[in-house]
């Protein structure tokens, strides 16, 4: 025992020491100094947050004990943008063999790309294989080179939707559907087992807009014919790097050393081993070659709304009312913060919620200007905390609108019965009393209540987008009805104003406040490193055993879970929209 003692006390303090030293190193402000001629590395490990985190343990391997962290797009485009005028940065390397993002983010960072190249430093892409997102962000290369036996993906864009109609059946589980707007599409899943009309139409609708923005960027790029680049996809004319090539998709085919031998050229460098690389991590940490700004205490705070939204404090990844609430409270009430730039990335959730977000939202904005940016979705509760706002700024690829409510429960009671032999019996004080319960269908007196709550939601949301957007109900009701939008269409529509990414967004917070020199302030406030270090021991052990062990279809799970918490009416979109 005494053994077995010591040995716990001595594991405790290996422990320690190698935590210490690990948010000691992540944590490290110590500057990155770099040689004239560095060449700036850009790849990505992970999927691409909004923000950096600053937890040094996100994505950490304890079995190796290395990380796979990297910026977020916030930092990402800073660096592009310092690097476009660092004397010591000689050009970018996109190192694009694996990407995962959505795709106003890839746009952002494409957008920041464009603007490096006005620098007239080179850009050069390698990758052993281009998803269709890595290539829109390599097409604005100077010469993109592709492996020998590399394929470009060029096939034009998908989605799709899992439905649970038949797996309900079997279960005998009754879903009961209580909704407004023919196009919200939240609830088919569950009542259908294809799309409706109506689904499909919306979907066609801006999945088509998405595609042709991608063709068209690209062929500004590439100068390739948009009509040709449509062939190239619909008839699968690049199979090989050899056809990527030929079709002017790619400019050069060559192994890893062949290119970086080019590359080492570039930067009058002979041996492939004397190229000065900086990724993006290290170059975080040196300092701006820009010049420096007047010292001043305007700021224009920008705030981060990422995750489903739900009530009071919320997790991590969620909107929690109450928590978002507190911190554009915080920011109206500061003196120095001149403007406020609410950055979301939601498909919404619980409009109870929405509206507590929505109040704090125009409080605000009745005391400075406030803007709203949108991400790769900002959709139903998502549109509903943004619509109040000045300007709404939304990039073309931003799936966004939404506006529409449902209620959705389930009735177990024969699956209780038939296959697990449970039966129900109980009191109630009155005929209302356990609505909601899963072991028997709602009566149609229930329905009647649930309906009426479902349209008094709906009429709350058309008139907060109407008084924001300066429109009419029946004007929000028509562009309603729960339809998703592109960026694109959403700006003919007028449910956004200007498309383009978060720095448009503060320059026009900024402008509109009447200021020129500021910082920006992000919120709300991170946690200290220790603290999210033990959080994450109590609290995403779980997590990250099922997402390993699960993979993709641990997306499936977890809405899973999450479907057997909504509480109330909801506004939010289909589990999962995504765009192949």
């Amino acid at each position: 025992m005494l053994g077995l003692f010591l040995s716990l006390i001595l594991l405790f303090f290996i422990l320690a020491g190698i935590i210490g030293a690990m948010v000691s190193s992540a944590s490290s402000d110590e500057t990155t100094k770099l040689e004239s001629g560095t060449v700036l590395h850009v790849y990505f490990k992970a999927p691409i947050q909004d923000r950096t985190s600053d937890n040094p343990f996100e994505n950490f391997d304890f079995s190796s004990f290395k990380s796979t962290a990297q910026p977020g797009l916030n930092d990402i485009v800073k660096n592009i943008q310092k690097a476009s005028t660092d004397p010591d940065i000689s050009g970018i390397y996109l190192d694009l063999s694996g990407i995962s993002g959505g795709m106003a983010v890839m746009e952002e960072i494409r957008n920041a790309l464009l603007e490096f190249k006005e620098s007239k430093k080179f850009i050069v892409a390698y990758a052993d294989y281009y998803t269709q997102g890595a290539y829109y962000i390599a097409s604005v290369s100077d010469k993109i080179w592709v492996n020998p036996e590399g394929v470009v993906d060029f096939r034009g864009f998908s989605s799709e939707m899992p439905f649970l109609k038949g797996m309900l059946a079997k279960l005998e589980v009754e879903p009961q559907v209580i909704r407004h707007g023919k196009f919200k599409s939240a609830i088919e899943p569950f009542i259908l087992d294809k799309m409706s009309e109506e689904n499909k139409q919306q979907v066609a609708t801006y999945v088509n807009a998405f595609w042709n923005h991608f063709v068209t960027e690209i062929a500004a790029s590439r100068k390739i014919d948009v009509a040709q680049l449509h062939v190239i996809a619909d008839s699968v004319l690049v199979q090989s790097a050899e056809d990527a090539l030929t079709y002017k998709m790619v400019d050069k085919i060559g192994y890893k050393d062949e290119f970086l031998t080019d590359l080492a050229s570039k930067t009058s460098k002979t041996e492939i081993d004397d190229i000065k690389f900086v990724n993006l991590n290290r170059y975080t940490k040196t300092k701006s070659t820009a010049p420096a700004k007047e010292f001043t205490s305007d700021k224009v705070a920008v705030i981060y709304a990422s995750g489903d939204i739900v009530g009071g404090k919320g997790a991590a990844d969620q909107i929690g009312s109450d928590a978002l609430s507190e911190t554009i409270r915080k920011a109206r009430l500061d003196e120095k913060v001149k403007a406020v730039v609410l950055r979301v990335n939601s498909p919404g959730g619980d409009a109870l919620a929405s509206e507590v977000i929505w109040r704090e939202a125009l409080l605000c904005k009745q005391s400075k200007p406030f803007i709203v940016s949108m991400g790769d979705v900002a959709a139903s509760g998502g549109y509903y905390i943004s619509c109040m706002a000045d300007t709404i700024v939304a990039q073309p690829n931003t799936i966004t609108g939404s506006i529409g409510v449902f209620g959705l429960l389930f009735n177990a009671k024969e699956m209780f019965n038939n296959k697990l032999g449970v039966t129900f019996d109980g009191y109630e004080t009155g005929p209302y009393a356990n609505t909601g319960t899963m072991t028997r269908p709602l009566t149609e007196g229930e329905r009647r209540v649930l309906q009426n709550s479902v349209e008094r939601v709906y009429y709350t949301f058309t008139k907060r987008v109407a008084d924001g957007r300066k429109m009419s109900q029946p004007d929000v009701d028509s562009i309603g009805q729960g339809r998703v939008w592109s960026g694109i269409d959403a700006l003919q529509i007028g449910l956004v104003d200007v498309l383009g990414g978060l720095d448009d967004a503060v320059a026009i917070a900024a402008k509109k406040a009447g200021i020129t020199n500021y910082r920006v302030s992000e919120m709300p406030e991170q946690k200290e490193p220790l603290q999210q270090f033990m959080e994450e021991l109590s609290g995403d052990v779980e997590t990250r055993y099922l997402k390993s062990k699960f993979g993709s279809d641990f997306e499936l799970m977890r809405y899973a879970n999450e479907l057997m918490n909504w509480k109330g009416i909801q506004a939010r979109l289909p589990f999962s929209v995504v765009i192949n």
